[in-house]
């Protein structure tokens, strides 16, 4: 089978045109609400894939359970539904370079592109915020230096999912187990234990549905990433993305200001939703990293374990991503 991660600019140059997926993108980002709102509500628990990373690091076992759960919701999207490869315009340098500073900066800023972008603003989060209005023009800045001219022209809109049904049923049936477990076993209203085998499934189930989403929304795909990020003011400028967060970020607003119920994890354990609003050189500094980061390899955490799954569905292109994890775990660890 043919590698579907190829790590080289000249395949990106060989792109003739990238068709904008705006379909694939609004349901991505209806699942990735769905996701979110699920973790919050049964578990009390922000879905902040960097946080996973770097907390399984040490040892916590829901995150881990999450990060297995991310893994296979890739190889899953892999099994179902990929087509043709996916072209990582960085070099291998900039690969690690690119890790090593996602983690470092995911670390410090304590989130990314799902923790602070997608959960933290539609809590209102002054942090994330602040967080978000740092790293996406760095993130932005840093694609038009290193791959404006890497990147395929944008053609016509694709409107069809695109053979994407079978993620849409997996989504769909691994949120629709989570909550059929709650009307069996919810406890909303209760205190339950801070560990249990219903938190663990919650990890797991929320994890898988947002990684399928991910890639219904492909937003696995770094050069769609960079396309978005290289802005209308160029003619590369791919706005798949927009419209995965213009689903995204209205679903979980308004589910988390109108359907979070009374703060109390419905399978146990507490409330942890940061409340902080101190913004300082921590929170600035690390999202100046990671937007870096994030620009100069078009990955973020997220879908770095969902690529990883899926390379292990293809039996091959697993040392890229393995390589860009393995960066970004040291890049968090150096922080301590």
């Amino acid at each position: 089978m043919r590698d579907i991660f190829t790590v080289h600019r000249a395949v990106a140059m060989e792109l003739a045109v990238s068709h904008p997926k705006p379909l694939q993108a609004l349901l991505g980002g209806v699942g990735i609400a769905l996701s979110v709102h699920s973790l919050l509500v049964f578990n009390g628990a922000v879905l902040g894939v960097s946080g996973f990373v770097h907390r399984s690091v040490r040892g916590d076992k829901e995150a881990g359970t999450a990060l297995v759960g991310m893994i296979l919701g890739g190889v899953a999207a892999g099994f179902l539904s990929d087509q043709g490869t996916i072209s990582i315009t960085a070099s291998f340098p900039q690969l690690i370079v690119g890790g090593l500073l996602a983690g470092f900066g995911t670390k410090l800023a304590n989130g990314c592109t799902s923790g602070h972008m997608i959960a933290g603003l539609s809590r209102f989060s002054p942090r994330s915020l602040v967080a978000t209005m740092t790293f996406f023009p760095t993130a932005v800045l840093t694609t038009q230096i290193l791959h404006r001219g890497d990147l395929p022209a944008s053609a016509q809109a694709d409107w069809s999912l695109g053979g994407q049904q079978g993620q849409v049923y997996a989504l769909g049936m691994a949120l629709a187990s989570l909550w059929t477990l709650d009307k069996v076993f919810g406890q909303s209203g209760r205190e339950g234990p801070q560990s249990s085998p219903l938190r663990f499934t919650t990890s797991f189930l929320t994890a898988f549905a947002f990684a399928v989403s991910l890639r219904l929304g492909n937003m696995v795909d770094p050069q769609k990433v960079l396309g978005f990020l290289a802005m209308p003011i160029s003619g590369v400028f791919d706005p798949s993305l927009a419209f995965l967060a213009a689903s995204a970020l209205p679903i979980t607003t308004l589910l988390y200001h109108f359907a979070r119920g009374n703060e109390q994890p419905r399978f146990g354990g507490e409330w942890a939703i940061p409340t902080t609003t101190t913004i300082d050189a921590k929170l600035i500094g690390g999202s100046v990293l990671f937007g870096l980061g994030w620009g100069i390899c078009g990955i973020c955490p997220g879908p770095a374990l969902v690529n990883l799954g899926r390379s292990l569905c293809a039996g091959n292109g697993i040392a890229t991503n393995v390589s860009w994890l393995i960066s970004m775990v040291v890049g968090g660890l150096l922080v301590g």
